[in-house]
């Protein structure tokens, strides 16, 4: 009995060290996963905490798992909306990226490390995936509002890439291990059998797992673990059967996550607790895993290999990618930017040693040191470099509190409160008088800490709090009616859309004619912003991009579908 607290005493215990070490992570600029990792580090066989482990098989289920569940968020926190802008981008760089980064790292190692063609390029291999799991947390976890093609780019490409540097891996190691003698038709069938597998049980398992969310009658809190669970029968079943489980478990979440299902908002909370969980332990048994000192021998060749990396194999790798899809030069330089390596290098690193490929700790050695230069450097350094390159969208300017309801077959609605200040549009305003977006609904107007009651008045006053019903896309409307344009927000919103608001309908003829400047040779006066902005982006355009004309400069504001329903303007050359 003694083992067993002291067990579940330690596991808790830590446990909660590392959910506490997020603070520290915050205030210090440190990516939180590599805070994870360090952790485990101390608490090896070489640190404070003198723990043991080299049970790798036991690495690898746990690693294979973990992944699972933060893949299978992933795919539930993805909107099918971002694949507009992000989904062929993504997919090519998750394919044929993968492909081009390992080779060009496997070309370094060969030299680097002195190994042979195959060595060099099972190196690459390993390395060669953006990691789901440090992409998701770093995006979010450092506040971030970027740019919807940047960041559904990022997101579906970590999200995905995975099961191409899997198949390398694998594809390497039998190689080296004379399972086949050369690259052929036989492991081109295995790809497509792999790839094909994991679609197709990922994208059935999902819609199967929706309709049988909504087709149960469950006490709520068993909603949440009916989902998981789902998710993790598809990444097994398609592992047996042949496939890219990997794919198939981001995929069933992809399908889940995008349909109306009962208790939507508490699976949502659930594995997003869940995918936390996944991180520290997988981040802190990998960090227990290493031995530290055999890290020192490897780490001046594993950082040539780390830099060429981060500055050569990538970013020829995004700009090849991206080239048929004309992303701006800083959207590409970012994208290129943000390739991070986390655990799936790892975990990939441990691979060699499972099968018993001769050598394999170098292998397992080097793409930890790569990972650790990669979350320094990049994790460090990936706000900045938004902000740096003009990327970050400005945060929302408005003063709301906002609870997501989990109302059956209407899982969008959001309960909404704003306190009406004595700079508020609102103030002294009849409540029923004011011109509400169609989907929203007054429920309930606080004064003092009571509901005011119909009869005794509802013209608002300073201090009042209103309640409503409403969709998250009429936000923007209800912010501008509750609050006052004022503050470090909106200032900052202003900084980058600019001092005015057009329609998207205005015709570029008329602006010429007011703001004293020449259209382009072959612009149509009669054509709207809308159109215009439409055609320069190819119809792929997101909030944040600019166009200038002459001394204005226009933002792209606020977008509907694939319509532009706001622009902002700037003038002047600054």
């Amino acid at each position: 009995m003694d083992f067993t607290s002291q067990v579940i005493f330690f596991g808790s215990l830590l446990l909660l060290v590392s959910v506490m070490a997020s603070v520290i992570s915050n205030r210090i600029g440190a990516p939180l996963l590599l805070v994870f990792l360090v952790i485990g580090m101390l608490l090896g066989e070489e640190g404070l905490g003198g723990l043991y482990f080299d049970d790798f098989q036991t690495a690898h289920l746990i690693g294979s798992l973990a992944l699972a569940v933060i893949l299978f968020d992933g795919g539930l926190r993805t909107r099918t909306s971002s694949f507009r802008v992000g989904l062929r981008p993504a997919v090519v760089l998750a394919t044929v990226g993968v492909v081009i980064t390992a080779g060009l790292t496997g070309l370094v190692a060969r030299y680097a490390l002195g190994l042979g063609w195959l060595e060099a390029a099972l190196i690459g291999a390993i390395v060669g995936s953006t990691d789901a799991a440090a992409v998701f947390s770093l995006l979010h976890s450092k506040g971030l509002e970027l740019k919807q093609r940047v960041a559904a780019t990022l997101e579906i490409e970590s999200g995905s890439n995975d099961p191409m540097a899997i198949f390398l891996t694998v594809a390497l190691i039998e190689l080296l291990m004379g399972q086949h003698t050369s690259i052929g038709w036989g492991m081109a069938l295995e790809f497509v059998q792999q790839m094909g597998l994991g679609a197709l049980i990922g994208v059935l398992g999902g819609f199967l797992l929706a309709y049988t969310i909504n087709g149960l009658s469950l006490t709520p809190g068993l909603y949440p673990l009916l989902a998981l669970g789902g998710g993790l029968v598809v990444f097994g079943a398609t592992g047996v059967a042949g496939g890219s489980g990997f794919l198939a478990v981001y995929l069933a979440g992809l399908i889940v996550g995008n349909r109306r299902i009962q208790a939507a908002q508490n699976i949502q909370r659930f594995n997003d607790g869940m995918a936390w969980l996944s991180q520290i332990t997988m981040f802190v048994m990998l960090g227990v895993l290493v031995t530290p000192s055999e890290l020192l021998p490897v780490a001046p060749k594993a950082a040539i290999v780390g830099v060429a990396l981060i500055l050569v194999a990538r970013p020829l790798a995004v700009f090849t990618c991206l080239a048929p899809f004309r992303f701006p030069w800083r959207e590409q330089l970012f994208i290129a930017w943000v390739g991070l390596r986390g655990a799936v290098p790892i975990i990939l690193g441990i691979f060699p040693l499972v099968a018993g490929l001769a050598g394999a700790e170098q292998f397992f050695n080097v793409a930890f040191f790569v990972v650790l230069l990669s979350l320094v450097v990049q994790g460090w350094t990936i706000a900045p470099a938004a902000r740096l390159l003009g990327l970050e969208l400005p945060p929302d300017s408005g003063q709301t509190e906002r609870v997501e309801l989990d109302v059956p077959q209407q899982a969008d609605y959001e309960f909404v409160s704003y306190r009406v200040k004595s700079d508020s549009p609102a103030l002294f305003k009849p409540l029923h008088n004011l011109r509400l977006p169609d989907s929203a609904q007054v429920l309930t107007l606080f004064r003092q800490g009571a509901p005011v009651r119909e009869e005794d008045g509802d013209i608002l006053q300073p201090g009042d709090q209103v309640y409503l019903l409403s969709l998250p896309d009429d936000l923007p409307l209800l912010d501008r009616m509750f609050v006052a344009p004022a503050g470090p927000a909106y200032l900052e919103e202003q900084r980058f859309f600019g001092e005015f608001t057009l329609d998207g309908e205005t015709r570029l003829g008329d602006l010429a004619a007011v703001y004293g400047f020449n259209l382009p040779p072959g612009v149509d006066p009669g054509q709207s912003l809308d159109e215009y902005l439409l055609h320069l982006f190819r119809g792929k355009a997101v909030v944040g991009d600019r166009v200038r004309l002459d001394h204005l400069q226009f933002t792209v504001r606020e977008m509907e579908g694939n319509r532009i329903l706001k622009v902002g303007l700037k003038l002047g050359r600054g």
